[in-house]
C-alpha cells in the first residue's frame, strides 16, 4: 500500500476531487493547511501598508492506496492540480507497512 499526500492551491480541490473519482479512487482525508515553499511567502499591501504573508493557504489531500493504483493516482492529482504557477503545490508517495480498520479489525488492502 501508497500513502499519497498532495498539498495543493484550494481553488483545485474540486478538480482533482473530481479527476480521482473518473479514475474510481474514492476516499480522501482533506486537511486545510498553511505553509511556504521557495517563494518565502510575498508582500501585501494594506491601507498604505506594506505587510509580509508568510504561510499561505493550502490544502493538504491524503488517500491511502494499492500499490497498483498509485501511479494512476499520482499522475491524475498533478494533471488536476497543476496550474504552471509557483505554488502549485508538492505531491509525495509514502509506502505504508500496514493498515487495520477499527470497527472490523480487517488489516491490509481490505482495510482501506
Amino acid at each position: 500500500m501508497k500513502k499519497i499526500e498532495a498539498i495543493i492551491k484550494p481553488f483545485k480541490l474540486d478538480e482533482v476531487k473530481e479527476a480521482l473519482a473518473k479514475q474510481g479512487i474514492a476516499g480522501m482525508t482533506v486537511s486545510e493547511v498553511k505553509g511556504f515553499g521557495r517563494q518565502k511567502g510575498h508582500t501585501e499591501l494594506y491601507r498604505g501598508a506594506e505587510y509580509v504573508v508568510d504561510f499561505l493557504p493550502k490544502i493538504k489531500i491524503e488517500l491511502l492506496i494499492s500499490d497498483e493504483q498509485a501511479g494512476v493516482a499520482t499522475e491524475t492529482i498533478i494533471a488536476a492540480a497543476k496550474t504552471g504557477r509557483i505554488g502549485d503545490g508538492k505531491l509525495f508517495v509514502l509506502p505504508v507497512d500496514d493498515a487495520v480498520r477499527i470497527r472490523t479489525g480487517e488489516r491490509g488492502d481490505g482495510a482501506v
